[in-house]
């Protein structure tokens, strides 16, 4: 499961404002036709389903119970794909 939070660099807690003003920051961070790198596309495409499901209430009510059930169902392989995605982002 994709941490859409993380992806946009917000907390679970945002705002639509704030999920509207990360979007637009990574969005242009990862834009292909300003971003040379060849995980540019991917980056990109990554930031724009996070913001289609988090600025959509009714699927980020659904994307958190996912989430919540997950923690609570299989919380060592929770634990593993936070910390995996943590270090990935940290280790850049």
């Amino acid at each position: 499961m994709k941490d859409y939070y993380f992806i946009l660099g917000i907390a679970n807690t945002a705002t639509l404002a704030d999920v509207k003003k990360a979007f637009r920051l990574k969005a242009a961070e990862f834009h292909p036709d300003r971003n040379a790198s060849v995980l540019a596309p991917e980056k990109f495409h990554a930031v724009k389903e996070a913001y289609d499901v988090l600025s959509d209430e009714s699927a980020r009510s659904a994307y958190d119970e996912n989430r919540r059930r997950n923690l609570l169902e299989s919380p060592i392989e929770t634990a593993s794909e936070i910390w995996k995605n943590y270090l990935s982002g940290v280790l850049k």
